[in-house]
C-alpha cells in the first residue's frame, strides 16, 4: 500500500507557519471571548499550509484541543459532531466549496484524536468518532488505494492533494492492520440494522468493489464476506454476474425460459435477503416479470408463506407499487416492499386503502420541491414518496437521523409503521399534499402552519423522503405541545408522549428526576416501577402489547452524560444465553453504541430482530430516565430483588447520575 500522499508543496513545514497558526488560533479565542462571534478565516488559511505533510498534520492534530476551545466550530454543524453524517462529510470533503472543505479536514483530525483518546469533545465518545471515521474511509478508498482522479487534481488551491493526504493520514493512525477486512466489518455490522437509508453504504460497497479490481493495493488477502456485499449489489444472479449494464441484461432477461427466469428469481432473492442490499438490477428484472410472468414475483421477492398470500390477497394494489416505485434509482424499495408483506400489515382494513390514496396522492409544490432537491428528477417525486413509504412499513425499526432535536418526532414515525401504518399514512397525506399537519392536543387542534419553529432549527438531512416531508412538522407540533404542558409541576413529556404517538401509549408516568431541580427523585422506586411494569417474572408475564416511548440518558464510553434521548420500548424477553433483555428501538443512525462501565448496546447475536437495539436488564435500567405504562396491569414494586435493584442504581449513580 502507498502510505505516502502526494505532497506538492511544503515538503518540510517550517517554524513560522507553526507559529502563524498558534497565532491566528490566540486571536480567534481572544475575539470569541469578548464578542461571542468571530471570521474563522485567519485559522482556516494557517491551516491550510500544513496539510500537505505529515508533521503539518501532526500540529493540527496536537492543536485540537486549542482550536475548539477558541470557538472554531461554534455555530455550525461541526460544533455537534455526533449529528455529523458521514455521507455528507464525504461530499464537503471532496466536492464542498474551499472553506467547508477546510473546516472538513480539521474536523475529521478532530475526530481522529478523539478516537484515539487523546482529546475528550462532550458530545461523541470515542467508538462514534471511530465509526464515522471508518465509514468515510470506505467511501474514500480510491483515495486510499490510488492516484487522484482528474476531478481531484484540478481543484482550486491543490485541495485534492490536501484531501489524500489526509486519508493517508487517518489510515496510519488508526492503525488498520487490514483497512479492507475492517471496513467490510463495518458494512456488515451496519447492514445488521437493516436500515432504511442505504445510499451511504452502497457508496461503501462500491468502493470496497474498487479495491477487489487491484488486491495488490492493500494488504490482506480478501474475505468472503467482501465478496459476498460487492456480489449482491452488482452481480447477484448468474445472468448479471459479470455486471453487464442494464441494456444488456435486459436484452439477456428476453432470450431466457422459464427455468433461467426461475433461477435469476431466486438468485435475486437470496442476495437481497442475506445482506439486505438491493442490486440496482433487481427492479429492472421485477419489471420484466410483470409483462411475462407475475406469478414468479413472489419467488423473486423470497416471500414466505404469509408474504405470498399477502401478495395473492392484494395483487392489483402490489403491481401498481411496482409499476410506480420499483426503479433503478429507487430499488431498496424491493426489499421494502418484500418485508411490507411478510408484516402482513395489508390485513389491517385501513392500510391497502391508505396505499391507494397514496399511489393518487398530488404532491404540492413544497413537498415536490423538497424531494427533487435531495433525491433529483431522474423520476418524479411521488416516486421517489412510494418507495420510501415501502422501506419504512418493511423496516419501521430502521428509520433512522442523527439530529437528537428530531429524535421524537422519528421515533413517532417508526411507532406508527409498526403499529397503525394507517396514522403515519394519514400524517404523510397531508404534509405531502397540504404541507400542514393537524394534530389534536387535549381538545385543541394544532396546525403545524400556524406554529414557529420546533426543537430543530434546520430541515433534516440525509432521511427517507418519508421523514424529509413529515418531521418539521411534526417537530413544531411536538415542540408546541410541551410549551403548552409548561408549568403543571411535572415532565411535558407526561401529557405530550399519550397526546402525540397515540391511544397505544400507556397513561401511567415515572422519571427519575425531579423537572424543577434535575436531581434524583424516588430512583429506588423508579426503579422498582420499571420493572413491576415490564419484566415478565414481576408483572405476571404480561408481555409489551405495544411499543411504548421512553427517554435514556446517553454516555459515552467514559460514562460522561452527552443528553436525553427518545426510544421506543419493543420489547422484554430472554436471549438464546438465557438473560432476560430489554429490546429497543433507538432513533440514532446507529444503534450499536458504548455507554461505559461495560454496557455496550448489541444489534444482533442476542436475538434481537432487524432495527432492535438490547441490553440486559439491569444494564438497560440503569440509562432510562422516563417511562410510560399501564397502571392497571404492573406487578408488585415490593417483590423485586434487592441486588438486582443495587446494580442497575449502582451503574446510574457512578455514571449519568453522578452529581445528581
Amino acid at each position: 500500500m502507498n502510505s505516502n500522499a502526494p505532497a506538492p508543496q511544503n515538503d518540510s513545514v517550517s517554524g513560522e507557519l507553526f507559529e502563524q497558526l498558534d497565532a491566528a488560533i490566540k486571536r480567534l479565542a481572544d475575539t470569541n471571548a469578548v464578542e461571542g462571534v468571530s471570521p474563522v478565516f485567519e485559522v482556516v488559511d494557517a491551516a491550510r499550509a500544513l496539510m500537505f505533510n505529515a508533521d503539518g498534520l501532526d500540529a493540527l492534530y496536537e492543536r485540537v484541543s486549542a482550536i475548539e476551545a477558541a470557538g472554531f466550530f461554534g455555530g455550525s454543524d461541526w460544533d455537534y459532531p455526533r449529528t455529523l453524517a458521514p455521507s455528507l462529510a464525504v461530499r464537503t470533503v471532496r466536492h464542498g466549496e474551499p472553506t467547508a472543505n477546510l473546516v472538513e479536514i480539521l474536523s475529521q483530525i478532530r475526530l481522529l484524536a478523539v478516537a484515539r483518546g487523546d482529546y475528550t469533545h462532550p458530545s461523541v465518545s470515542a467508538e462514534h468518532a471511530h465509526h464515522f471515521l471508518a465509514q468515510v474511509l470506505a467511501m474514500n478508498l480510491d483515495l486510499v488505494v490510488s492516484d487522484l482522479q482528474e476531478s481531484d487534481r484540478l481543484r482550486p488551491d491543490e485541495l485534492g492533494y490536501a484531501v489524500q493526504n489526509l486519508y493517508h493520514y487517518l489510515l496510519r493512525h488508526l492503525g488498520y492492520e487490514n483497512l479492507l477486512e475492517h471496513l467490510v466489518a463495518e458494512v456488515w455490522r451496519i447492514l445488521a440494522q437493516r436500515p432504511v437509508q442505504v445510499g451511504s453504504i452502497k457508496q461503501m460497497v462500491a468502493q470496497i468493489a474498487a479495491c477487489l479490481e487491484k488486491p495488490e493495493a492493500l494488504d490482506g488477502e480478501v474475505s468472503a464476506d467482501a465478496q459476498q456485499l460487492v456480489t449482491a449489489l452488482f452481480s447477484p444472479t448468474e445472468d448479471c454476474r459479470d455486471d453487464p449494464g442494464f441494456e444488456v441484461y435486459s436484452a439477456r432477461l428476453v432470450d431466457m425460459d422459464n427455468a433461467a427466469l426461475l433461477q435469476e428469481a431466486i438468485g435475486f432473492a437470496q442476495a437481497m435477503h442475506r445482506t439486505g442490499l438491493v442490486s440496482p438490477y433487481m427492479p429492472g428484472f421485477i419489471r420484466y416479470l410483470r409483462t411475462r410472468w407475475n406469478e414468479l414475483i413472489p419467488t423473486a421477492l423470497g416471500l414466505s408463506k404469509t408474504g405470498a398470500d399477502a401478495f395473492h390477497c392484494y395483487p392489483e394494489l402490489i403491481h401498481t407499487l411496482i409499476d410506480e416505485a420499483l426503479f433503478p434509482e429507487t430499488s431498496q424499495c424491493a426489499y421494502g416492499l418484500a418485508m411490507m408483506l411478510e408484516r402482513g400489515i395489508l390485513y389491517a382494513p385501513p392500510v391497502a386503502p391508505s396505499l391507494w390514496r397514496q399511489i393518487r396522492l398530488p404532491l404540492c409544490d413544497a413537498a415536490a420541491e423538497k424531494i427533487r432537491a435531495v433525491f433529483g428528477t431522474s423520476r418524479p417525486a411521488s416516486a421517489f414518496l412510494l418507495a420510501d413509504v415501502l422501506n419504512v412499513l418493511g423496516s419501521p425499526l430502521g428509520i433512522g437521523q442523527g439530529n437528537y432535536p428530531t429524535c421524537q418526532s422519528t421515533r413517532a414515525l417508526s411507532m406508527w409503521a409498526y403499529n397503525t401504518p394507517a396514522e403515519l399514512l394519514r400524517v404523510l397525506a397531508w404534509a405531502a399534499r397540504d404541507d400542514e399537519v393537524v394534530m389534536r392536543f387535549e381538545g385543541a387542534s394544532l396546525s403545524s402552519r400556524e406554529l414557529g419553529e420546533g426543537l430543530a432549527s434546520e430541515p433534516p438531512v440525509e432521511v427517507d423522503a418519508v421523514s424529509l416531508l413529515t418531521v418539521p412538522h411534526l417537530d413544531r407540533i411536538y415542540f408546541a405541545m410541551g410549551r403548552l404542558s409548561i408549568g403543571r409541576g411535572e415532565d411535558p413529556h407526561k401529557w405530550v408522549n399519550t397526546e402525540f404517538h397515540g391511544d397505544q401509549v400507556g397513561h401511567g408516568f415515572r422519571i427519575a428526576v425531579a423537572v424543577a431541580t434535575g436531581m434524583l427523585n424516588d430512583f429506588e422506586g423508579f426503579i422498582r416501577d420499571f420493572y413491576a411494569a415490564y419484566h415478565p417474572i414481576y408483572n405476571g408475564d404480561i408481555p409489551v402489547i405495544n411499543p411504548q416511548p421512553a427517554g435514556i440518558a446517553i454516555t459515552d464510553s467514559a460514562t460522561r452524560f452527552l443528553g436525553w434521548h427518545a426510544i421506543t420500548i419493543q420489547r422484554l424477553a430472554l436471549d438464546p444465553h438465557q438473560e432476560m433483555r430489554v429490546y429497543f428501538f433507538n432513533p440514532n443512525n446507529d444503534s450499536g453504541q458504548n455507554w461505559g462501565q461495560g454496557i455496550v448496546t448489541s444489534t444482533q447475536g442476542h436475538g434481537e430482530f432487524y432495527g432492535e437495539a438490547s441490553l440486559p436488564v439491569a444494564e438497560f435500567a440503569s440509562r432510562l430516565y422516563l417511562f410510560h405504562y399501564d397502571p392497571l396491569e404492573k406487578g408488585e414494586s415490593s417483590l423485586i430483588p434487592t441486588d438486582e435493584l443495587n446494580r442497575a442504581m449502582d451503574l446510574a449513580r457512578n455514571s449519568w447520575a453522578l452529581e445528581r
